[in-house]
């Protein structure tokens, strides 16, 4: 669904965000290797995927959320609600100039 909702609606919307509330935290890395480009954030007090039977949790820290990433090769970084870089997570020393220009940002 996600490679998909990047396929059909690219130009339009161009971020596609995984839930890991809904997935857990596995799922929702393999949905980030297919399409999904955001991987959400914590939430606080989150009770509608709890309530529908989520068990993934609502919270994870954000040094759990890096590891997460890196373990994809991908680079962790801080955006905000209109998707525009706020902060490197790792310092762009740790890549290549090229790596840090094309690389996929979740």
């Amino acid at each position: 669904m996600h490679a998909l909702a990047r396929l059909l609606l690219a130009g339009s919307i161009n971020n596609i965000q995984v839930s890991w509330v809904k997935l857990n935290r596995k799922l929702s890395q393999l949905c980030l290797h297919a399409g999904a480009n955001d991987y959400g954030g914590t939430l606080m007090e989150e009770n509608i995927s709890r309530e529908a039977g989520a068990t993934a949790g609502q919270y994870t820290s954000p040094e759990d959320f890096q590891s997460l990433i890196l373990e994809m090769v991908r680079i962790p970084a801080e955006r905000n609600t209109t998707y525009s870089r706020i902060h490197i997570k790792r310092p762009l020393t740790e890549f290549t100039e090229e790596q840090a220009r094309e690389a996929e940002f979740a």
